[in-house]
């Protein structure tokens, strides 16, 4: 069960990194279209000075992949935490769920963006977010140290 725990976890690895490559299209087709470029920024400029240089639109997927280095960092704590632990199939199905809802958040952030729903997603990853930290907790405080696992 640990390897299927660890899944969901490594699936959203990849996908925060399959957003880091979407980056580099959207802004530099962004640049691109840009007839002055003289604003953009001073040499060594960081990806947050092309804000309200380039259409919003463009730095949608940089900032879904901050997001993916936010909460999630949580998720992989609590996944190695549950892992270590021995996870139930209940918390494999929560932390695929919480994977499952990030990427449908990250596809609505870049390519629509409309914030109810979006926060109705965040909201709801939060959900199975505090739903694996509890079992974590439990599994944690409540293990029978007399209880070797291999």
């Amino acid at each position: 069960m640990q390897a299927q725990m660890l899944a969901p976890a490594a699936v959203l690895v990849v996908w925060t990194l399959i957003i880091l490559f979407w980056i580099i299209p959207s802004r530099f087709g962004a640049i691109a279209k840009l007839e002055d470029k003289s604003n953009l920024g001073k040499v060594g400029g960081r990806g947050q000075d092309l804000e309200g240089k380039i259409p919003d639109k463009a730095n949608w997927p940089a900032h879904n992949h901050t997001h993916l280095h936010e909460q999630p960092t949580l998720f992989y704590a609590v996944v190695i935490m549950l892992t270590i632990m021995g996870p139930s199939a209940f918390d494999v199905l929560v932390a695929w769920i919480y994977v499952g809802i990030r990427i449908v958040h990250s596809l609505w952030q870049i390519l629509v963006n409309k914030i109810p729903l979006r926060f109705l997603l965040f909201l709801a990853s939060t959900i199975a977010l505090i739903v694996l930290a509890v079992r974590a907790v439990m599994a944690t405080l409540f293990a029978d140290p007399t209880v070797v696992t291999a």
